[in-house]
């Protein structure tokens, strides 16, 4: 072999003995370099995975698809992250935290109390909204003043909650004789329906969750508080960096410096307390005797203006009980209560007859929604157009006057709420043009409709046809 060839040969062997080198060391540098930061590893991934539960406080099935507190912040958060939403449900609180704690989950927004003990397992963003933790009895039964009125037996809690945290908590202090019995694989909601049935006698519940079940369950009621507000977050890993945790932080507070946070929580609980024990149980009870006959009128309503028929029966029922008879001393009447004037512009020709009173307020609804600026998102824009539709657009104009004035957003309706009873009061309804207005009665017409809407919405897609069966049966 010539020696110009070995030389080749052997030059060709050191560069691939090199390359080989070089590229283990690359290798071996790659293998011991940190993971990049869990924030950087979403967005590139493209997708936040969420640990969540379907409970009415956080997740739900709404009028149009999914809807709830908790879920309305976690996809705003995955927007600004501009990546998609995936959720993932555990079948437990406990096995909710294990996936938090051991990364398989992105966070966990759950409705979740961020307390001591879980601060051992995860790490918690700011809290979102504060609640209570209530004893909770069915109303008729004999009503325990404290803990010391709970015998043995009496008091029933999911396992793992942050219920039975406050109640160990509550026995090392001052009450060593505090008994309770575990529930594994439920959720506090069952356990207030077992409750409302007298199936169990006592259990715990977080104020929000007794105020939305009061509206099914309503012979449920609060015994006494287990002490200071609580608060609820969203839950991350403790293991590896806080990237995610911290840019959620920023993205939450941003929330809360802006009134965005308070107003979510307006929207998801301002108005839950509203009903109490009677107006309840007569709701259910014209669900029962009266939509039926009424509900194909609804439905056409629907059909001609693009409303949702629900919404349309919650107002319908708000205005009349859905008494097509129905006449107030001031000369509203009919299903819908319309005035002469607003009847004679729908072309109603008698108001007393349910499909020509429906429709003609369907309508009506609509003129009133385009003299609503265009500007104003959906939900805000239909909770002033159903205030303009009680108050009248005049005055509702007078309170986004007021709302304006006073440093408020006169295009939501959270701002102008707390404006509106103004109207009642000279220093205030001498300086707008359309004077005095009763400015409570839209505020408690827009909550109640709010109220009779998420009922009907749930009572048409809940699979719980035991708890229907006996809403519509029971009168007492």
């Amino acid at each position: 072999m010539p020696s110009t060839q070995r030389h080749r040969i052997r030059a060709s062997r050191w560069i691939a003995a090199c390359a080989l080198l070089v590229g283990g060391v690359g290798l071996w540098w790659l293998a011991n370099q940190p993971p990049p930061p869990l924030l950087e590893q979403v967005r590139a991934r493209g997708e936040l995975v969420v640990a969540t539960r379907m409970v009415p406080t956080v997740l739900f099935d709404g009028a149009d698809g999914a809807d709830g507190f908790e879920h309305a912040l976690v996809e705003r958060f995955a927007g600004t992250l501009g990546v998609n939403l995936r959720y993932v449900f555990p079948e437990s609180i406990e096995e909710l935290l294990d996936d938090v704690a051991r990364g398989r989950v992105h966070l966990a927004a759950a409705g979740l109390t961020a307390t001591e003990e879980r601060q051992r397992l995860v790490r918690f963003s700011v809290p979102t909204r504060f609640t209570t933790e209530q004893i909770v009895y069915r109303r008729g039964s004999r009503r325990p003043r404290s803990l010391d009125d709970v015998a043995p037996g009496d008091l029933h809690i999911v396992t793992d909650s942050s219920h039975a945290e406050t109640l160990e908590r509550l026995r090392s202090l001052d009450f060593p004789m505090l008994d309770w019995t575990h529930h594994d694989g439920i959720s506090a909601e069952n356990l207030l329906a077992g409750v409302e049935r007298g199936e169990i006698r006592l259990t715990v519940a977080d104020a929000d969750t007794l105020a939305l079940s009061r509206r099914i369950h309503r012979h449920l009621a609060e015994a006494f508080e287990l002490g200071d507000p609580r608060p609820i977050a969203w839950a991350f890993s403790a293991i590896g960096d806080d990237s995610l945790l911290q840019t959620a932080d920023r993205f939450l507070a941003s929330l809360e410096s802006s009134g965005e946070l308070k107003r979510l929580r307006a929207r998801y609980f301002g108005h839950t307390g509203r009903l109490d024990f009677v107006e309840v149980r007569e709701f259910w009870r014209q669900v029962r005797d009266r939509l039926p006959v009424l509900r194909p009128y609804f439905e056409e309503a629907a059909a001609a203006t693009g409303l949702d028929w629900r919404l349309l029966a919650a107002i319908g029922y708000q205005e009349s009980h859905w008494r097509a008879d129905a006449v107030s001393p001031t000369g509203v009447r009919g299903i819908m209560m319309l005035t002469r004037t607003t009847a004679e512009q729908m072309d109603v020709s008698d108001r007393n007859d349910p499909r020509q009173s429906i429709l003609g307020g369907a309508r009506y609804l609509r003129v009133v929604e385009k003299k609503i600026p265009k500007r104003i998102d959906p939900v805000n824009r239909l909770w002033l157009t159903l205030a303009g539709y009680n108050v009248g657009f005049g005055h509702l104009e007078d309170a986004r006057i007021l709302t304006e004035r006073d440093g408020g957003n006169p295009d939501i309706w959270l701002e102008v709420k707390q404006r509106l009873p103004l109207l009642a009061q000279k220093k205030y309804y001498s300086t707008v043009r359309h004077g005095f207005a009763r400015g409570n009665e839209p505020v408690n017409y827009v909550d109640n409709i709010r109220n009779f809407y998420e009922l009907l919405v749930w009572f048409t897609t809940t699979d719980d046809v035991e708890t229907k069966q006996r809403l519509l049966l029971a009168d007492s």
